[in-house]
């Protein structure tokens, strides 16, 4: 039966909250854009007379949807070349959701997004809906065909795996863009220890090319070892500068609600380096570069608000 206008503007109503559940599900903005396209596809083929509460209804299929590509996510990813991390999204993408509390702005920080790899589909998927969406066990039970005790058990392992040792620094975006000037500047200057006095004693770095963008296959851990990377990384070399096609220019952005460092050439986001604060300083440092995860991103870029880049580099 075809849709009606007003049940058209029932699911569009939903596609917002819709995509940010499966962004936070499933770590990819392209997945979660195909995702919510399959459930609005299941609810024109649905007997919609029949559903008596459709945003329930929506985030019920969406939610199967994507335990179903997590499920096969994880046996593609064991053929992943190199380190798969997720794909980051600009600040005031609708992609991201709510971000109002302390809550929804880990559960799409690109730390909490890699840790959330290591949850059971049915243990992440309890987690987005409970910590970012605040949906009660109950509802949440029901969603997955579980019990609520078993709803609860997934969530306290979750929260368990999610949360451990994990103190990360709350920042504003002009605190963040201070953040990623100092990183610059100290990545820039090719004094070692000038970085290393920015970084935690145990910090690490990893990179996600895809097989498509040359990246280190395994990361890099301890302050001294990522500061020598990094500052491989920004040495002046004739072999990056035909890699991206000239001088990019690097700004200091928010990126899934934390800092980070966009690399921009000729209008095309070719890089995101996002870093994780804690109270001692740069934690970690998560750098993507597959152009596959920086479609959406380049999409944005023209129209989001962002500032002058700092430096251009190579």
């Amino acid at each position: 039966m075809p849709l009606r206008p007003d049940e058209v503007e029932v699911f569009e109503r939903s596609r917002a909250r819709l995509e940010a559940i499966a962004y936070r599900l499933l770590g990819s903005a392209s997945d979660a854009e195909d995702a919510v396209q399959d459930t609005f596809l299941r609810w024109q083929a649905a007997d919609r007379e029949h559903v008596e509460t459709p945003e329930a209804w929506l985030t019920r299929v969406l939610t199967n949807l994507c335990l179903n590509q997590l499920t096969s996510a994880r046996a593609r990813r064991e053929t992943y070349v190199g380190t798969w991390l997720p794909e980051p999204v600009l600040a005031g993408d609708r992609m991201l959701g709510p971000v109002d509390s302390v809550e929804q702005r880990e559960s799409v920080s690109m730390a909490v997004l890699t840790l959330m790899e290591r949850l059971s589909p049915n243990e992440r998927a309890v987690y987005v809906l409970r910590e970012a969406f605040g949906y009660a066990h109950g509802e949440i039970a029901e969603i997955l065909g579980v019990t609520e005790a078993s709803c609860q058990q997934l969530y306290r392992r979750a929260k368990q795996h999610v949360s451990a040792d994990r103190v990360r620094a709350a920042v504003d975006g002009a605190a963040a863009r201070r953040i990623v000037a100092e990183f610059l500047t100290a990545a820039n200057s090719g004094e070692i220890q000038r970085l290393v006095r920015l970084l935690t004693d145990d910090a690490t770095s990893v990179g996600d090319g895809g097989g498509k963008i040359p990246a280190r296959t395994t990361p890099v851990s301890g302050a001294l070892a990522v500061a020598k990377f990094l500052r491989g990384l920004f040495r002046p070399s004739d072999v990056k500068r035909s890699l991206v096609g000239g001088s990019p220019a690097l700004y200091a952005e928010v990126v899934n609600g934390g800092p980070a460092v966009v690399v921009v050439m000729d209008g095309r986001v070719v890089g995101v380096m996002s870093l994780e604060v804690t109270p001692e300083g740069v934690a970690a440092i998560h750098t993507q570069v597959n152009p596959d995860k920086l479609e959406r991103a380049t999409r944005q870029w023209p129209t989001a608000e962002h500032s002058e880049p700092l430096l251009h580099v190579w």
